[in-house]
């Protein structure tokens, strides 16, 4: 990947953000106020805790989610890892040029402010998130 990539969250699958989001609220973390992303068909919250990652939730609106293809193959689970970039275009054409497939894009995402996302997949990575800086 890039030398600029940065960190920004892990993202876990859910089937309700209220009931995942009640373990870590037991053990200090932040629940943000959960947002409907109608791009992506999914419920989207992010938990917050001083000196830890950020974890982003992501559950199905309906049947018709994305995000329950992956509840249904794995349950609830980490599923991908997000990096912030400074041009969000230059980075997903460099990894279009290791072999990375975009599934679709970059779009909008309310719940990160409308900045730009893409998700992208490589056999060897798995799936990956970056968002424009």
């Amino acid at each position: 990947m890039l030398n600029s990539f940065r960190f920004h969250h892990i993202g876990y699958a859910v089937n309700n953000i209220e009931t995942t989001a009640g373990y870590y609220i037991n053990s200090g973390w932040y629940l943000s106020d959960i947002q409907i992303d109608k791009m992506q068909n999914a419920k989207i919250a992010f938990l917050s805790k001083s000196n830890m990652p950020l974890i982003e939730l992501i559950a199905p609106v309906d049947e018709n989610s994305p995000i329950v293809k992956t509840l249904e193959k794995v349950g609830v689970s980490t599923y991908h890892v997000c990096y912030e970039v400074d041009d969000i275009d230059i980075a997903v054409s460099e990894l279009r040029k290791q072999k990375y497939i975009s599934l679709f894009n970059p779009v909008e995402a309310i719940a990160l402010d409308n900045k730009k996302i893409c998700y992208l997949y490589n056999k060897n990575v798995g799936l990956i998130e970056i968002v424009n800086k």
